[in-house]
């Protein structure tokens, strides 16, 4: 399996167009992003590059422009900040993580119903 590469703030925010939009060439995610950051077209083409050099876009050329799409879906990249946070922060230990976000969340009996329920599920091995 590829390794999901590690996706800076700015990049992600270029790559989430993508994700949503699906495949565009520079000036159309350059487009998407007027008024949404305050970056120059050049800031956005540097971003997109750095996203094709860590492999994290692919393009088609279509004539004399280039069609830009994630090779990485956001769920991939979610899951790898989370991983990396929980060994970061909590040294891959996730029974103090979770306890530390119980501790601090404010959870509804529903809420604590449903993280329950998921618990068991785990424990039951699913």
């Amino acid at each position: 399996m590829k390794k999901t590469p590690q996706i800076s703030e700015a990049e992600r925010v270029v790559i989430q167009v993508l994700w949503t939009e699906g495949a565009l060439t520079a000036n159309e995610i350059i487009a998407q992003l007027k008024g949404k950051v305050k970056w120059n077209p050049r800031t956005i083409r540097t971003l997109i590059s750095r996203l094709l050099n860590k492999h994290a876009l692919d393009f088609d050329k279509e004539g004399k422009e280039y069609r830009y799409y994630p090779t990485v879906t956001e769920k991939q990249c979610i899951k790898h900040e989370r991983l990396s946070f929980l060994k970061r922060v909590y040294g891959g230990a996730t029974k103090p993580m979770i306890a530390a976000f119980i501790e601090d969340a404010k959870l509804s009996k529903s809420d604590f119903a449903e993280l329950k329920a998921m618990l068991e599920q785990k424990g039951k091995g699913k």
